[in-house]
């Protein structure tokens, strides 16, 4: 299916590879010979690269190793035009095939190819000499010298040099041999178990559909698995995998696999975008990186803060501006340090990826770097907290990170917080904060309807320290009042919580005896006296003029606002002394002294029994009241049935 047109040979029972070679060196230094002398296989599947005779874009085969393993080979152009396409099929590979003329020496492709390796973190390299046919032994000898000089200078020293023919086959078994001790002592560049595939081809096979390739850098491919296309998040399905040609029903990371993709068109997936585990990888437009300024063309010129450069991770290759972090005008070349880079648009970058940077215009190697924080806030100054986080992240301690980004949120984080932020797998981070919690360096935190959190005791013990001093303020100004609603409370002491996470820190308040709860109404509990003496104070007001008025008072809003200063105070006032009996409230306009209405009410029940009926003109005189009054008083007495109206005459019930 993929790997179709790469015409990868097929080698039948060999164990699927789990690293990736890779080639690099100068145009014409017969990289693409190099790969059909050891394989079989032509590389350059391209009618324009036949005819032309280089390399344009990546290459694939598998190459057997003389004990049976096999590895994926990526084979890379060489020409500086391309130098985009080898950067990007150079991110997915573990051992080097550095590849240099004998004719020729080390050319400028060669010193910015394996500046690409080195700042990739790959730390296996296998130089083939090659042409050696085409010198004599004088020369060649030479030409080894001259490489080995080269090479002590840059971190592969100590690779091993192997002369080669790729047209009479001179050397070929010893550097197979070569490249199986340096597999052999590789480790995989890429970690993790979420699958990561950032994509190198996507073409459309008939009757099969879209077919997208990549090499494998994390997590297992099989059918039926969905996938997220990232930057765009469109979901599909795996349809069928690949490896060199031959279905599998398991891709493990490390290998060149080909993905026949469900439901999506060309259009939909793209040259650089990432194949991912559902959510396993939120898009950034800005990372915060350690960059080291190699200065590969040799200005000799520093690297100004604010450069806007090209930056390729992946297979992807996005504009981004690099802003040197603590003020640092600059950076000379060989030199590194924090940045932050902003990007132009989003890449699926996780913590420990690395990625290259290229000058804006003439376009040339400058350096590169790790990425240390996917998601950071924007700024360049850094605090001694984040100069710990960064310095925790570059030494590879990613538990410390986790506990670190705890230690310096605003308010409580999750498992998958922290992963967002850090741009690692959750279930890793998730066991990192539960240790720290065992380790008593963070705290459990629950809020109803949200994931495990984490937070220090000493935050917490803040949070609830200022919610109290928010409620001693407040009572302190408003000392009729109960207490304030949770909403301006949480705008006033942590605008920035969730709503549900602001409760779990008001449920510590109250546990911690900081805050009393009624309904939608926190209070402190030292004021809880001082409020109910209020209450009563306004209540005794209220009453005493609802007894002045009797059957005639003042409007309940116009009496209220006269008896008591607090409206609120006033209608807390008002309800205790409803649900006493103390008053009868009729409707928001007429409320009466519970004694005197009372009292009336029963005066109106003997008229009745003495005359049978009455009209409100004749009910008016045993209620002692004015029509006004009179009308609304028996449409609540016949709502609770102790008058029935009939036409315009009342009887009792």
């Amino acid at each position: 299916m993929a790997e179709q047109r790469d015409g990868a040979a097929v080698i039948k029972g060999a164990a699927a590879p789990d690293l990736v070679l890779g080639t690099a060196g100068h145009i014409d230094h017969g990289k693409s010979s190099l790969v059909r002398a050891l394989t079989g296989v032509d590389p350059d599947r391209l009618e324009e690269e036949k005819r032309r005779g280089i390399t344009i874009t990546l290459g694939f085969a598998q190459l057997a190793l003389p004990d049976g393993r096999t590895v994926g080979v990526v084979d890379v152009p060489g020409h500086e035009k391309f130098v985009k396409h080898m950067i990007a099929g150079a991110t997915g590979i573990d051992v080097a095939l550095l590849v240099i003329a004998a004719d020729d020496g080390v050319m400028p492709q060669t010193v910015e190819h394996v500046a690409v390796l080195q700042t990739l973190g790959i730390s296996r390299c296998v130089v083939a000499l090659t042409k050696v046919d085409l010198v004599d032994d004088e020369w060649r000898a030479f030409m080894k010298g001259e490489v080995e000089a080269w090479l002590a200078s840059t971190a592969y020293a100590h690779a091993p040099v192997i002369e080669v023919s790729s047209k009479t086959g001179h050397g070929l078994d010893d550097l197979k041999r070569a490249l199986q001790a340096e597999c052999d002592k590789a480790e995989r560049v890429k970690r993790g178990s979420q699958l990561r595939l950032p994509v190198d081809r996507v073409f459309t096979i008939k009757g099969a559909g879209t077919v997208v390739t990549g090499t494998l850098w994390s997590g297992t491919a099989h059918p039926g698995d969905e996938v997220e296309i990232v930057p765009t998040g469109t979901r599909t399905r795996i349809r069928s995998v690949q490896m060199h040609n031959e279905p599998v029903e398991a891709a493990p990371a490390g290998n060149r696999v080909a993905l026949n993709l469900n439901n999506v068109k060309t259009d939909d997936v793209r040259v650089g975008d990432m194949l991912c585990a559902p959510g396993a990888i939120e898009p950034t437009d800005q990372i915060d990186v350690r960059l080291t300024y190699l200065d590969v063309a040799g200005t000799g010129k520093p690297l100004a803060t604010g450069v806007r450069m090209h930056v390729a991770h992946g297979t992807r290759e996005v504009l981004g501006r690099v802003l040197l972090c603590d003020k640092a005008p600059q950076l000379a070349p060989g030199g590194s340090m924090y940045a932050q880079i902003r990007l132009e648009e989003p890449i699926a970058a996780s913590y420990g990826d690395r990625f290259i940077v290229r000058t804006y215009s003439p376009v040339s190697v400058a350096g590169g770097g790790v990425i240390l924080l996917a998601h950071p806030r924007r700024r360049t100054t850094l605090s001694a907290p984040e100069h710990e986080l960064l310095d925790a992240l570059r030494a590879g301690d990613v538990a410390r990170a986790c506990v670190l980004s705890v230690q310096q949120a605003v308010q409580p984080l999750s498992a998958a917080d922290v992963a967002r932020t850090i741009g690692w797998e959750e279930p890793a981070v998730a066991r990192f904060l539960d240790d720290a919690v065992a380790g008593r360096e963070l705290e459990p935190f629950s809020a109803k309807g949200m994931p495990p959190l984490y937070w220090t005791k000493r935050q917490l013990q803040r949070s609830v320290s200022a919610v109290e001093k928010a409620l001693v303020a407040f009572h302190t100004a408003h000392p009729g009042e109960r207490g304030m609603g949770k909403a301006a409370l949480r705008a006033q002491v942590a605008a920035h919580m969730p709503e549900a996470v602001f409760d779990g820190v008001v449920d510590l308040a109250v546990a911690a005896d900081k805050a009393v709860v009624s309904g939608n109404t926190v209070g402190h509990p030292s004021f809880g006296g001082n409020t109910d003496e209020a209450e009563r104070a306004a209540g005794e007001a209220i009453l005493a003029a609802l007894a002045e008025g009797g059957m005639t008072p003042e409007s309940l809003p116009h009496l209220l606002s006269k008896a008591v200063d607090s409206p609120s105070l006033a209608s807390r006032a008002l309800a205790r002394l409803e649900k006493e009996g103390a008053v009868v409230r009729l409707n928001r306009e007429f409320a009466f002294d519970g004694a005197t209405f009372r009292a009336h009410v029963q005066a109106l029940r003997d008229w009745l029994g003495a005359h049978g009926s009455g009209t409100v003109a004749d009910l008016k005189e045993p209620l002692g009241t004015s029509r006004k009054f009179a009308v609304p008083i028996l449409e609540y007495l016949d709502a609770r049935g102790v008058t029935r109206r009939e036409g315009d005459s009342r009887t009792l019930q």
